[in-house]
């Protein structure tokens, strides 16, 4: 990092956010594992080689992986990372089934009841306190499902950052509870951090619960009306719906900081966007088990995570020269220096 103290200040925030879980849970396992833990070590050498602090936002299972909490007390002792929570609502306690069956369906913890929901909070919160002798202030809500119950009950829990949105997203095809609504839709929400509304989430108002959206920007590949209506309008027939996701697998509309193995360019055009717009950070965002041969469908084998690490030391080696790395309670602690509790949505990137 740069020895000029107030140049270095001066960079903007290379936010690293890992949904730190068990292995593959995107295959629905009746019993969860937590191998990926042991491939920790790995990524967290690279992060402090370049300078920056992973925040490990922590699910009930990897809370009490002995491998995980050697990791993050040594790494919190040195002041090299941060641990958040991360809550999966099907089997963190307490257990209060919901569907047919919760580890099939995985449901959204915002489709629980509000007292279940509130103690589920409390549960985690107590055991990774307990875990890491630290109070939790950094969250990411499982499945990106959040709402304004969820981020009431943060509050009350003394959490004071969020990182669960994701700009231009909808999830709401993507179902919990198969009778209910589906996901969040944060379509409409701003790119820039800004204080959470205490009725609805998606908007600026004046809650003491900062939102760090997750990067994601029009590709600058296209021009930006096309991006904004996702190539636009393509007849609805079958042969158009299959050319327009080709169409989104060559040229995507929005690009997210978040690497899949073959994204390279797209992760440094991020960059190269928020450099030329100036804004004030960047949140970079993986799974544990991503960095783990078999831990997830995206990274299946060692040489698929070979190709991740090569991407990873290449993207992080560019944000060393631009950025600072800080962890969502350093970027909570800067961002309330800059700008007052209670204020209105950040400058610094735009509204969607």
């Amino acid at each position: 990092m740069s020895d000029n103290l107030s140049t270095d200040y001066a960079r903007p925030a290379f936010l690293i956010t890992i949904d730190t879980e068990g292995d593959d849970l995107w295959s629905r396992p009746r019993a969860v594992q937590t191998r990926n833990a042991g491939s920790l070590p790995r990524f967290q050498a690279l992060c402090e080689r370049h300078h920056l602090k992973p925040v490990y936002l922590t699910n009930w299972e990897m809370a009490n992986s002995t491998v995980f909490q050697a990791l993050a007390r040594d790494a919190q002792r040195r002041g090299t990372a941060e641990i958040g929570m991360h809550l999966h609502a099907w089997d963190s306690p307490p257990l209060a089934p919901l569907t047919a069956d919760d580890c099939a369906f995985h449901p959204y913890l915002v489709e629980y009841p509000e007292p279940i929901l509130r103690e589920k909070i409390h549960a985690l919160t107590a055991r990774l306190e307990d875990q890491f002798q630290m109070k939790m202030v950094s969250h990411r809500a499982g499945r990106w499902a959040f709402d304004a119950t969820y981020a009431r009950a943060l509050v009350d829990e003394g959490y004071r950052v969020d990182c669960s949105v994701t700009p231009h997203v909808s999830w709401r095809a993507t179902l919990g509870d198969p009778s209910r609504e589906g996901g969040t839709d944060y379509s409409a929400c701003p790119e820039a951090a800004y204080w959470v509304d205490q009725e609805d989430i998606r908007r600026p108002g004046d809650g003491p619960l900062l939102e760090v959206p997750v990067t994601i920007v029009a590709n600058p590949a296209l021009p930006r009306a096309i991006a904004r209506s996702g190539h636009g309008r393509w007849r609805d027939t079958a042969d158009a719906r299959l050319g327009s996701r080709v169409l989104r697998k060559v040229l995507p509309p929005w690009l997210w900081l978040r690497p899949t193995g073959r994204n390279l360019r797209h992760l440094l055009a991020v960059l190269d966007v928020a450099t030329r717009e100036r804004r004030p950070y960047v949140e970079f965002m993986l799974h544990s088990s991503e960095l783990m041969p078999g831990g997830s469908p995206t990274f299946p084998t060692g040489p698929s995570i070979e190709t991740l690490y090569a991407d990873l030391e290449r993207l992080f080696a560019t944000a060393h020269e631009r950025f600072r790395g800080m962890t969502l309670s350093q970027y909570y602690d800067s961002f309330v220096a800059a700008r007052p509790l209670h204020g209105a949505a950040a400058s610094g990137g735009e509204s969607c």
